[in-house]
Parts: structure tokens; C-alpha cells; sequence
């Protein structure tokens, strides 16, 4: 059983208060969505969660069976997909997969890669380099990762940006596949995203 915590979480950028005295703990198995207008920062929440941010108070914890996992622990064991998260262009599909696995000493096969892409919409697209993929097929082969390298934690920022309704589909079979075996935290303002979750967190900008 994989857990995680915030106790009393704030953050501020200069003056500006962010988000303050935010705690909840989420459990494999169960899923957080964090909701608010644009600005509010949820993805500066997401940073904290992920170790990127320090929390101007507060504090964050990763468990796994009652022990806590050090932060090395924990970065192995976690994933975010964001419209800003990068993929190597110049590599093809397979080629991010096989690389991004092998920074956690994965080595799927060729079928297994094949199957991944199969589920996400990009079959035969494997050998295509990701400079000739639209901003939604890059989006599907971020969530492809998720299925590819199964982390503990997954953090989903505004996942369904780019997508088409097919992709939106994708997405949501996604989260639906990895959930039970997960710590799932999505931010996002999306009605059908935000029913797939067991808690929320609203920020109020």
C-alpha cells in the first residue's frame, strides 16, 4: 500500500499567497483531482507534491507499506504528464519509450511497446519520429508512458489538453486502467475528469 500526505501546505511567490494550509492523504486505489480557476496554482500545487517546489510551509511524505520513502525512492516510483513535460523529437515513439523504461531499468520488448501505443491510438505509428507527431499525438504518447512504465505515483496535469474527443476516450481508459494499482493526483477543470476522482481539492485563485 503506497500513501501520500500533505500536512499544512502553503506556497507564495513573493507577496503573493498561492494556496495555504492545504492537507489530505491519498491512498493506492484512490484519486485526488485539484480544481480552480486558471492561476490558482494547481500546477504549482502538482511541483510541491512532486519534490519541484519547496512548500513555503507545510510538509509533503511519501509511504509505502507505514515506511516512508526518501525522496530518490519516490522519484523512481512517480510520473507527470503535462502539456509542458517534454519528449525527445528526434526520437521516435518507441525510441522515448524504450529510453524513458530504461531510467528505471525496465527493458519492455518490441511487443510490448507495439501493444502500449495500440491502446493510447498510435499503432504503426511507433517508428515515426515525435517532431512529425501533432501536439495531441504527443499528448497520447505521454499518456502511453503511464501504461508503459506503471509508476506508484501519477500526477496528471490538465490531461486532456490537445486531445479530440477520440483522445479524451484514450485519456480516460488510461486513468481507469492504472487507478486500482495507483496514487492518481489530476488537475484539471474538466466535469468528466473531475467525477473520476474519490476527493478533491479546490484552490480559489
Amino acid at each position: 500500500m503506497y500513501q501520500l500526505t500533505a500536512t499544512e501546505l502553503s506556497h507564495r511567490f513573493g507577496a503573493r499567497r498561492v494556496f495555504a494550509e492545504i492537507g489530505f492523504d491519498v491512498m493506492t486505489g484512490r484519486s485526488m483531482v485539484v480544481t480552480g480557476p486558471n492561476g490558482s496554482g494547481k500546477s504549482t500545487l502538482l511541483m510541491v507534491l512532486l519534490g519541484l517546489l519547496e512548500p513555503s510551509r507545510g510538509q509533503v511524505s511519501y509511504w509505502a507499506d507505514g515506511s516512508r520513502l526518501s525522496a530518490d525512492e519516490f522519484r523512481r516510483r512517480c510520473l507527470l504528464v503535462a502539456p509542458y513535460q517534454s519528449l525527445y523529437d528526434q526520437l521516435t515513439a518507441e525510441e522515448n519509450l524504450k529510453f524513458f523504461a530504461s531510467l528505471r531499468d525496465l527493458s519492455p520488448t518490441g511487443k510490448e511497446l507495439s501493444e502500449v501505443l495500440a491502446r493510447v491510438g498510435l499503432e504503426g505509428r511507433g517508428d515515426d519520429r515525435v517532431d512529425e507527431y501533432s501536439s495531441g499525438m504527443k499528448q497520447r504518447l505521454k499518456l502511453a508512458l503511464v501504461l508503459a512504465l506503471r509508476p506508484v505515483f501519477v500526477f496528471l496535469d490538465e490531461p486532456s489538453t490537445n486531445l479530440d474527443e477520440s483522445g479524451k476516450l484514450v485519456m480516460r481508459q488510461v486513468i481507469n486502467d492504472v487507478r486500482a494499482q495507483s496514487v492518481l493526483v489530476v488537475a484539471t477543470n474538466e466535469a468528466d475528469e473531475v467525477a473520476l476522482a474519490e476527493q478533491e481539492v479546490s484552490l480559489a485563485g
